[in-house]
């Protein structure tokens, strides 16, 4: 669904600012549920799946990306086929001083290299990086060079991934609850 009016985004968070609340009816869940399982299913088809009009369903899907709902349109990419094999999760915990500019840190860090997400967090951690580099030295060099050498951040904790399962809501089940 490359080129869909609205573009994609950089899928920056839940609830990302520049979102907008929309209500979704059930044509809206139909094309949600449809997408989520193919989104590179063309536009024709799609309206076929969901039972509508082409340009009825190419209008709902320009709403849903410009309220936020739909923020991209992705390939999910085998980091080890793209030779990036190590991945790994580092919880971050900032210095108290360094707090009056969380705001920007997420961005900041989701800028670097090898790294795939960025969640903010609650409990003692601030942030989980999730990473995809190289070789076990890429990874040592990406938290001594980007993380502990920075004054902004007090800790962080490395845990290897040894195998990624996707989970249930790779199909999302966009009923009210």
């Amino acid at each position: 669904m490359a080129g869909v009016p609205g573009g994609p985004s950089n899928g920056s968070g839940t609830g990302a600012p520049g979102s907008r609340a929309i209500t979704l009816d059930d044509i809206d869940r139909r094309l949600l549920d449809v997408l989520a399982d193919d989104a590179r299913v063309p536009n024709n088809v799609l309206a076929e799946r969901v039972g509508i009009a082409p340009s009825t369903c190419s209008l709902r899907l320009r709403r849903l990306v410009s309220s936020g709902v739909v923020r991209g349109f992705h390939a999910d990419l085998d980091p080890a086929a793209v030779g990036r094999p190590i991945q790994a999760m580092i919880a971050v915990r900032l210095q108290p001083a360094a707090r009056a500019d969380i705001g920007t840190v997420a961005p900041r860090l989701a800028a670097l290299p090898g790294v795939l997400n960025v969640f903010f967090l609650s409990g003692d951690d601030d942030f989980l990086i999730q990473v995809a580099l190289p070789s076990p030295d890429a990874l040592r060099a990406f938290v001594i060079d980007h993380l502990s050498a920075s004054r902004e951040f007090t800790s962080t904790e490395t845990s290897l991934v040894f195998e990624h399962v996707r989970g249930s809501a790779s199909t999302w089940d966009v009923r009210p609850a």
